[in-house]
């Protein structure tokens, strides 16, 4: 098999509308990892931290990159809601293509809410890739 040559997948239609609100959670909870950066740079740097011009631009990327994820996810969400329910695609390729586990089955049809980030890891859990 050539490296452009996929393995058959097999197919698993689902409702677009669905599909986009598990991505809507997904973006949520990307939005939220990268939020809860901010604090630990300045736990990390200490309060003076933000006399650095460079600091400030790090910091100001950060929200910028929380406010532009909730911004997607509210513009899809709000799409989901106006598209009609019978739309499907087929989902198998594209699931074949993330690869972090948990986010694959959040988006590959677990509940929109559940999450695919661990919220409260104990300090020092880590996993293998």
């Amino acid at each position: 098999m050539t490296p452009f040559q996929r393995a058959e997948t097999s197919t698993i239609e689902e409702t677009l509308p669905a599909i986009l609100l598990r991505i809507v959670s997904e973006l949520h909870d990307v939005a939220y990892l990268i939020e809860r950066i901010e604090p630990q740079l300045l736990d990390i740097s200490g309060i003076n931290v933000l006399e650095s011009p460079d600091t400030m631009k790090v910091i100001q990327g950060i929200d910028l990159a929380v406010q532009k994820t909730r911004g997607i996810a509210e513009f899809i969400d709000t799409i989901a809601g106006a598209m009609p329910e019978g739309w499907t695609v087929d989902l198998a390729t594209a699931l074949s293509l993330v690869k972090l586990t948990e986010m694959q089955k959040a988006l590959g049809g677990g509940s929109f809410h559940a999450h695919s980030q661990p919220m409260a890891k104990a300090a020092g859990d880590f996993d293998f890739f």
